[in-house]
């Protein structure tokens, strides 16, 4: 790391330093030493925060998800006993799986503001390694989508099957079809349900100017990949585009990335979203339910997986019409569930009409 261009950490609408003092390696995850030196976070505003003055000083709450605790604490309590001796503060913090706030007290304001820095930006280290729970959605499993999927699998299979890697368990589970918008990583019923709100604030403040209040034509034409090299394919994905050539969809898609990216829910993953539909997926060898597309796959390693040979789809199915369908919602799906219509459970939606 450049000690003149230390990473930058966003939290809060606030910007902060992560100043790496030393490291120790530890066997666990959760048991990584994040360090921010003594006085690095003493002297910040507090005005992205509440502290509180008490008969006995100065208090500040701060909700966190159960599943975070252990970061907080570290291997052996060392963690938290470091905060605390640091900053000349108290934290306390709720009983494994009992979800609750963390209560930083002190005698001076500036130890409470400090603690309080050092476990947000502690706490942002460890979310970004957390596996992703949730994803925004487009359904696309409507029943005429499915059945052109179906034919689309088998002429790839009877034309295809003898190129290196084409096999049935690579294509997606046609009842859950769908366009991916972006992760997001929550871990209680409060996070799941700050996402569903935002959903609706972002109905009214922009989806419905953008939609008019009616379902989006999109039509599902086309077949694409997503590295270098055809002939070592780890994703092929169909191509969506609006029946009536305008950009919509793809307007809602960006808007509401944006305001999630703001809120802190979902990180940035690329610049613009990428309107796909994952129809093959390397990844689906091991976990036919993995609903990733390919940007998130740089978590998995690559000896993990085993590329197929796509030329001849490509060349083949090029231009294979999947169908039209009309696109009424936005959905907070869960990963690794499934409703009655097959599709993912859904926590939250954001209605067209």
């Amino acid at each position: 790391m450049d000690v003149l261009r230390p990473p930058l950490i966003r939290i809060g609408g606030r910007v902060y330093r992560k100043n790496l003092i030393q490291e120790h390696a530890f066997p666990h995850e959760e048991e990584e030493h994040f360090y921010a030196g003594p006085g690095d976070c003493a002297d910040e505003a507090s005005d992205a925060f509440v502290v509180e003055e008490t008969e006995r000083g100065f208090q500040c709450r701060v909700e966190v998800p159960s599943p975070l605790y252990k970061y907080i604490i570290g291997k052996k309590g060392e963690t938290k006993k470091r905060l605390e001796t640091e900053t000349r503060t108290s934290i306390s913090i709720p009983k494994p799986g009992v979800e609750g706030e963390i209560v930083i007290t002190g005698q001076h304001r500036s130890g409470v503001i400090s603690a309080r820095t050092r476990i947000d930006v502690l706490l942002d280290s460890f979310r970004k390694k957390q596996p992703f729970t949730h994803f925004l959605s487009f359904a696309l499993n409507q029943p005429a989508i499915q059945e052109k999927f179906l034919q689309f699998k088998e002429q790839v299979l009877e034309k295809c099957s003898k190129d290196h890697g084409v096999r049935s368990s690579l294509f997606q589970n046609p009842a859950k079809l769908h366009l991916t918008l972006g992760t997001l990583v929550l871990l209680n019923e409060q996070e799941i349900q700050k996402a569903c709100d935002l959903l609706q604030r972002c109905k009214e403040d922009f989806v419905d100017q953008i939609t008019g209040g009616q379902p989006l034509t999109v039509e599902v034409a086309g077949v694409e990949y997503m590295n270098d090299d055809p002939a070592m394919t780890d994703v092929l994905y169909a191509k969506v585009h609006m029946k009536d050539g305008s950009d919509r969809l793809q307007m809602v898609a960006d808007q509401l990335v944006e305001r999630f990216l703001a809120s802190g829910l979902m990180l940035k993953e690329w610049d613009r979203v990428k309107l796909h539909a994952t129809v093959m997926n390397t990844l689906f060898r091991k976990d036919p339910t993995e609903e990733r597309n390919n940007t998130m796959t740089g978590k998995s390693s690559f000896k993990e997986r085993e590329s197929f040979n796509g030329q001849n789809i490509l060349k083949l199915f090029e231009n294979f019409y999947f169908g039209e369908v009309q696109l009424d919602s936005v959905r907070l799906s869960q990963r690794f569930s499934s409703d009655a219509s097959g599709y993912y459970a859904t926590s939250g939606q954001l209605c067209f009409s």
